[in-house]
Order: structure tokens, then sequence, then C-alpha cells
């Protein structure tokens, strides 16, 4: 596995617990916009790196 492979992976994994640590301090009720407009960053964010890596894995010999 290449290194920068380990790096996509390792973003990946940095944005998964990013996502997790801000449900975890979800509200049952009434969850502010911020924190709303914050995952949505996140999920977005963590679309582009599995892309990223996805077209990585493309690359490499199967």
């Amino acid at each position: 596995m290449s290194q920068s492979s380990e790096l996509k992976r390792s973003k990946v994994q940095e944005i998964e617990d990013k996502i997790a640590e801000l449900k975890s301090r979800w509200p049952k009720h009434s969850v502010k916009v911020a924190m709303w407009r914050q995952l949505e960053e996140l999920e977005e964010e963590l679309e582009r790196a599995q892309k990223e890596e996805a077209g990585g894995q493309k690359d490499s010999p199967g």
C-alpha cells in the first residue's frame, strides 16, 4: 500500500471520527443550526475523501 493511500485512509478515518464525535454531542431536541451545518460539511468532506480513495484504488493493480 502506498503512503498516499494510507494518508487518504487516515483522512477518511479522521473525518468519520469527527462525525462520530459531533453525533455524540447531538441533543435529542432542538439541534442548533450550526451543528446541522457542521454535520453536512463533514459528510460532504467524507464523500470527497472516499471518492479520492476509490480513485486511487483504481490505479493500483488488482
